[in-house]
């Protein structure tokens, strides 16, 4: 991307920052955002219950880079798309008011123990036409239990990598970079003050569970977080590139999943 589009991007992601501030302090206040009027589209974030055996992440796993990454990626697709967008909210996996959106997110999936009510809730959603979006998780363990929860909510269904030509990805925009899309913490500054992305342990997937029909109803992001570039959207230390990537990989998901 040009320089100048750069700055422009970075100049409207700033704009947003009075507004993601007072959201965020609301938040971390205690008090629950709220939860303003219907809209067309919600970000909404997925409820889990954690998986015990883990070191423990004291707001629960599904909490990790809340409310930032929610508040700057709901911003963005108001700017970005033609969607009339609402407050973001999340709910328990097994309330019934999930069957009211389109999209849900996922954070921290190798964490996650899901109940086998959980389950059954979750392979209803998704049988019915939901999508999920799972994010920032990283390694051969984190991949073995998202692995295991996903045989037991689709039983049968296998997990493929991306192609160049699958419709998830040429939705608003076609996307043919698939990097890795770093956390903040695989970000440094090298010589000459360069943001060097840091590569990790395992390499970076991007896959996909289809429906028996073909249709995509979890698009997987492993050893990545693109919440993170979310949530850093107007961080100087974060790679523009990146953010810019994972705008466009989340519109994208988001519009599949209200068309498809």
């Amino acid at each position: 991307m040009p320089l100048r589009q750069n700055s422009i991007w970075r100049m409207g992601l700033s704009m947003t920052g009075l507004a993601v501030v007072t959201l965020t302090l609301t938040a971390q206040s205690g008090d629950p955002l709220p939860p303003g009027p219907p809209a067309e589209f919600h970000f909404l974030r997925l409820q889990y219950t954690d998986y015990r055996g883990t070191r423990v992440f004291r707001r629960g796993w599904w909490m990790q880079d809340w409310p930032e990454a929610d508040i700057h990626f709901t911003m963005g697709i108001e700017r970005l798309t033609r969607l009339h967008i609402g407050n973001g909210r999340h709910v328990r996996l097994t309330d019934p008011e999930l069957f009211d959106y389109p999209w849900i997110y996922a954070t921290q999936v190798g964490f996650w123990d899901l109940s086998d009510a959980e389950t059954a809730k979750l392979r209803e959603y998704l049988l019915r036409g939901g999508f999920l979006m799972a994010d920032d998780f990283h390694g051969p363990q984190d991949w073995e239990r998202f692995r295991q929860t996903m045989d037991r909510v689709l039983p049968g269904e296998p997990i493929v990598d991306m192609q160049d030509g699958d419709a998830i990805l040429n939705v608003l925009y076609s996307i043919k970079e698939r990097v890795l899309i770093p956390g903040m913490r695989h970000v440094r500054r090298g010589p000459g003050g360069n943001l060097v992305i840091q590569p990790t342990a395992t390499p970076d997937h991007w896959r996909v569970i289809n429906d028996p029909k073909g249709r995509a109803i979890v698009a997987i992001n492993f050893n990545m977080d693109v919440g993170d570039a979310w949530e850093h959207a107007d961080t100087p230390e974060y790679p523009e590139q990146m953010t810019s990537l994972a705008y466009r990989v989340g519109i994208n998901y988001i519009l599949y999943a209200m068309t498809h």
